[in-house]
């Protein structure tokens, strides 16, 4: 396959120039992963936690950016994946009057300038990150190669691990996490959100389910630890020999999660709610506040290359948050690009990949045998019913 080429770098011809010439947003209604819901009080051991109750469907508009340039090329990508599907009107037209015109083939220059730019807009960090992604659409293009070659293929598929359903009783878990075995996957993750006592009993029953040889992972965001319980927690991990412990408590709690990770021999991952400033997860990184990193595209590829070359410089990891933009396609190229990652988040269900069909897209990355597979096409290699994609399209401005 050949040695790895370094991430973010301008791998077309130096002496090709193109121009942006236009930015355009598709407006879509899709069922929404971001329902309505109110927050209740509820009583964990001596504390009291905030948990969620939904109450209805929210909002289901999904923003499709595309980049037009005077060669004739389109660079297209979502905007967010199963989250944050929206672009302000008033950031595209920032995004317009601060790249049209622009060289797309220079990402790292155009995604310097929109970081600068980020403080004057007033808008959120990595607001510009469905741009980015469409440059590096357009730069596959250009040079005729799928982005993961691009960048540098190290794998020609990527591992995928599986979301298994908690349920609400252990048996139903298990019965989940063997139909993942079942049908090729090598890796599972839980949700699980009891009391810290129910969860490491249940730790111990899905390692037994699963066997050995099986990497298991346990999400906390859901399960409302405080530091004590988060060590009782990570210790079982340990105990049963899961892979990692992911978002055990908050954040933005820097000093106890450097004593967790401080404690723990289990790798701490954390970040999910602070991945759109990969300066901050440089920081966290840096100082001992997590082991792995979470990260994702939808904040754009090259700053998303740039925090996995400086996690590899310390040798750990970046793990991408699923299923990333594109309904997918965008992070199945990453996983096998990013040398310093593990797996692909695969979200069972159809609701963050097949929706993609929903809109024209004909190839979502449906793992098969626990894989997923870049397409061997141009760019992102998206292939749009486009007389469908128009059809359905509510807006476009």
């Amino acid at each position: 396959m050949g040695e790895p080429k370094t991430p973010g770098t301008l791998l077309v011809p130096e002496t090709r120039r193109l121009k942006i010439t236009d930015i355009r947003l598709s407006v879509f209604e899709l069922p929404t992963q971001s329902p309505f819901f109110n927050l209740e009080t509820e009583t964990l051991g001596n504390r009291e936690v905030w948990r969620s109750r939904p109450t209805r469907p929210g909002p289901g508009e999904y923003h499709v950016l595309h980049v037009f340039t005077d060669d004739g090329i389109e660079g297209i990508c979502t905007v967010g994946d199963a989250r944050y599907t929206t672009m302000r009107p008033i950031d595209l037209e920032h995004l317009r009057h601060l790249a049209i015109g622009e060289n797309p083939l220079d990402r790292k220059r155009l995604e310097s300038k929109l970081r600068h730019a980020t403080r004057h807009v007033f808008t959120m960090p990595g607001w510009f990150g469905a741009f980015d992604n469409c440059l590096w659409d357009i730069a596959g293009k250009a040079e005729n190669k799928p982005v993961y070659q691009l960048i540098g293929a190290v794998r020609d598929s990527a591992s995928a691990y599986y979301n298994y359903r908690g349920g609400g009783t252990l048996e139903a878990a298990i019965e989940d996490v063997q139909h993942a075995l079942s049908i090729g996957f090598i890796a599972v993750k839980d949700h699980l959100s009891w009391p810290v006592a129910k969860n490491v009993y249940w730790f111990g029953e899905i390692r037994r389910a699963c066997g050995d040889d099986i990497d298991i992972m346990h999400d906390a965001a859901g399960a409302r630890y405080d530091l004590e319980d988060a060590i009782k927690a990570g210790r079982s991990l340990e105990d049963h020999g899961y892979r990692w412990f992911e978002e055990a408590i908050p954040d933005r709690d820097f000093n106890s999660l450097r004593q967790l990770c401080d404690t723990l021999n289990i790798p701490v991952m954390a970040l999910e709610t602070l991945m759109h400033e990969p300066e901050i997860s440089k920081v966290w990184l840096e100082q001992g506040a997590c082991d792995l990193v979470r990260a994702h595209a939808r904040h754009g590829t090259t700053a998303l290359l740039d925090l996995a070359e400086h996690a590899a410089s310390r040798n750990t990891n970046v793990e991408l948050n699923g299923p990333g933009g594109l309904f997918g396609l965008v992070h199945t190229h990453l996983t096998c690009a990013i040398p310093n990652t593990s797996y692909y988040e695969y979200f069972p269900g159809g609701s963050r990949d097949e929706l993609g069909r929903e809109i024209g897209l004909l190839n979502p990355p449906i793992p098969q045998n626990g894989h997923v597979t870049p397409p061997n096409r141009p760019g992102w290699g998206a292939v749009w019913d486009t007389q469908y994609f128009n059809s359905i399209r509510i807006a476009e401005l």
